[in-house]
């Protein structure tokens, strides 16, 4: 199998650093900010997408991931009574983007819908300092020779080169900042869902489209290292497992694989919670499994709070 984050960082151009950046974790690790009080609220909100919205012995998946992502938005919006500006956000819902670059002598465009975007009145600052973005000039692309790096990529021909933020963002728009694409695998059946892998390679391909659209929007087609980064977020979740990414767009000179690279922080494969027992389970009269929610991952949340919070905080 191809490699999903390794072919989408040669495609982009893009360094790859493990776990998330300072910034984001400064934001979970800081007590002022009582993050830790909306913890009980957030498993709660779990049992209700997982145990109480229906019906059904069982819900489906097709249901209660959407439902926990609305539970996990509405405890975000709780923030804004401490920190005003979180109301000057926006959520777009089927995004379409498009954006095309050169990399070596071949065409790309990544173009399609681009998951829940929400889109913010500012942009969020730079995580990467001028050292760290001129140290990427060091950092060495992987390469696949000699399998080409566009091997399972699909071949059209592109009559107009788009480079469109989509309805999201038309001029005098307010909320004209991508901030988090947000990503919901929901289909019930396993093949019909993104691995996790993919998953990962997708929030890359589209976070980088949105800032190359971005970035281009603001300041022309010409290849340059942008004076000011644009840095958006992605999270990624089948309902349960968690990915979460912090995309910065360094350069829009994508041809050679000389100079300064973008940056992307990954934390992956982060379980919110283990298991949800709809029904208890029973041997020889003895409940072995109760009903409920077990194994819930407060870190887990602290993230996705942190990626909202992330710019405003």
């Amino acid at each position: 199998v191809f490699p999903g984050v390794r072919q989408a960082q040669w495609l982009t151009k893009t360094k790859l650093v493990e776990g998330l950046p300072p910034a984001v974790q400064g934001i979970m690790d800081n007590p002022a900010l009582g993050l830790q009080e909306l913890e009980e609220r957030a498993k709660h909100m779990v049992s209700h997408a997982r145990l109480w919205d229906t019906a059904e012995v069982a819900p489906r998946r097709e249901r209660y991931c959407p439902m926990l992502f609305e539970n996990l938005i509405h405890i975000c919006r709780l923030m804004s009574g401490k920190f005003p500006s979180l109301s000057k956000r926006m959520l777009a819902r089927n995004c379409r983007i498009a954006a095309t670059w050169e990399r070596e002598s071949i065409l790309l465009q990544v173009r399609g819908l681009s998951g829940i975007l929400m889109n913010s009145m500012t942009p969020i600052p730079p995580v990467a300092s001028k050292e760290e973005i001129l140290a990427t000039k060091e950092h060495v692309l992987e390469t696949f020779y000699p399998i080409a790096p566009t091997i399972d990529l699909q071949e059209v021909n592109v009559y107009k080169e788009l480079n469109d933020t989509g309805q999201c963002f038309r001029d005098g728009y307010p909320y004209s900042h991508p901030h988090t694409l947000f990503f919901l695998e929901s289909a019930n059946v396993r093949t019909d869902r993104f691995r996790p892998e993919q998953l990962r390679a997708k929030m890359l391909m589209f976070a980088f489209g949105n800032a190359l659209a971005k970035a281009k929007a603001l300041h022309g087609n010409d290849p340059k290292v942008l004076e000011q980064p644009v840095v958006v977020q992605s999270i990624g979740t089948d309902g349960q497992l968690f990915q979460f990414m912090v995309f910065q767009l360094n350069t829009t000179d994508l041809v050679s694989n000389d100079g300064i690279k973008n940056l992307v922080w990954i934390d992956s494969d982060q379980n919110l919670y283990e298991r949800a027992q709809c029904v208890p389970e029973v041997k020889k009269r003895v409940v072995t499994k109760p009903a409920g929610i077990s194994g819930f991952q407060p870190d887990t949340f602290k993230k996705f709070l942190a990626l909202y919070l992330h710019g405003t905080v």
